[in-house]
This record gives C-alpha cells, sequence and structure tokens, in this order.
C-alpha cells in the first residue's frame, strides 16, 4: 500500500473504518484477517438489532435485502455494542447486480470489507462474506481475504433460474480455486450438484437454512 492517506477532516468516505488496515493489491480493498472460530447458529442483522432480541449465541449475518442494513454503514457506532454480544459477525453482504455498472460492485464490495475491518479492530469475531457475480468481479471479489481458511457464501436467490445457478457455480469454482478454503459458511440451500464436489474434495460445508425458507415453512405449517 502506498502512502496516501484520505483526510479525515470531513470524513465523509468513513475513513476511520480503515485506520491501520492493511490493502490488497488492484483496487486496494481492506484485509480481512479469518476467525478460527465457526459458527453454531446464524441470525440476521435485522433480526439481531430489534430490541426483543436476547438470544447472543450465533453469529450475526447480512444476507437481507441491503436497505435493512444500510444503517450500519451510515452509522456503524451505533451498533458495535451490541455486536459485541454476539459469537461473531459474517462480513457485510452489499449487493452485486450483474446489470450494476462495475465500478458500484467494487463500492459495494469495498465497504463490506472496511465494516469489518472496522469491527474486527474493536474485538469482534469476522468470517468473510464472498459476493462474487460475472467473471467481471473475479479480478477483486477475492482481493484481501486469507487463503486456508473459512469463507462464507450466501445461495439465497442465486440459484432460481438455470443462469443464475451457471453464474454461481462459475464463481463458486473460482473462489475455491483462488482461496482453497477449509471451510465454506453456506446462508441458503447448498444442494449437492453444485456443492458435493467440493465436500468430495474434503471442505468442509457449513450450511443453514435461510429466514425466507424458515418463514415459508412456518406459513405452511
Amino acid at each position: 500500500m502506498n502512502d496516501k492517506k484520505l483526510n479525515t477532516d470531513y470524513d465523509v468516505f468513513h475513513a476511520f473504518l480503515v485506520e491501520n488496515a492493511d490493502y490488497s493489491e488492484g483496487i486496494e480493498l481492506p484485509c480481512i484477517k479469518t476467525s478460527q472460530k465457526l459458527p453454531n447458529d446464524v441470525i440476521t442483522f435485522s433480526k439481531a438489532m430489534s430490541k426483543s432480541c436476547n438470544d447472543f449465541d450465533k453469529w450475526v449475518v447480512f444476507y437481507e435485502h441491503d436497505k435493512n442494513f444500510e444503517r450500519l454503514w451510515n452509522n456503524p457506532k451505533a451498533y458495535i455494542e451490541k455486536l459485541k454480544n454476539f459469537n461473531g459477525v459474517i462480513s457485510p453482504d452489499f449487493s452485486l447486480y450483474r446489470n450494476m455498472p462495475l465500478v458500484m460492485q467494487q463500492w459495494n464490495t469495498y465497504r463490506g470489507r472496511a465494516i469489518a475491518v472496522w469491527l474486527q479492530n474493536n474485538g469482534i469475531e469476522i468470517i468473510p462474506n464472498v459476493r462474487f457475480n460475472d467473471e467481471r468481479t473475479f479480478d477483486f471479489c477475492f482481493d484481501g481475504i486469507e487463503k486456508n481458511k473459512t469463507v462464507a457464501v450466501g445461495t439465497h436467490g442465486c440459484l432460481k433460474t438455470k443462469e443464475d445457478r451457471s453464474y454461481f457455480q462459475t464463481g463458486l469454482a473460482v473462489l475455491v480455486e483462488n482461496l482453497s478454503p477449509k471451510n465454506i459458511v453456506v446462508y441458503g440451500r447448498a444442494p449437492d450438484k453444485i456443492f458435493g464436489l467440493y465436500r468430495d474434495k474434503g471442505i468442509n460445508i457449513i450450511s443453514f437454512e435461510s429466514e425466507f425458507s424458515k418463514s415459508r415453512k412456518r406459513v405452511t405449517a
């Protein structure tokens, strides 16, 4: 990383999030140090921040609509103390859509990494979420993440159509090639047709049912 520094007098970029951070090559994403711990259960950020939530024996995830956790980016200090009560955090999953300009996808990736580094520097265990899209994102979406450790991915909404599944399977293959993870935490379905190959290779696949799936079960019960 070069010696350029952000001006923090008017911190519109939230430079305080990445104070003393190390950066990857390329577009200089903040580097995350992966927790050695594995999640026992997960809870979405919006549920975790509700006044009624008092079950802290979980990891907080952000696999929900961006509108539900944009407030964390806007005012992270307002949520830090409650987040410290949980076992850990899987880094924010700001959306990457195939029809988004690439620079916006890079910015959303940066935002997730920056928040994760700040939470980590405040004593919170972090597992990096990896959000990939088409092949354009492969040039940066794995940067700043340690190899041979644990990563997390979300499948909810990514396996609906044949095209969606194709993009996801390609991205997952590139993830494994680049990061050689020991563990992959999956939020949503982890079908054998997609993850079986990696299970057979000895990668530990840890899957958690999505809130959407749980809600559908409650409705039909």
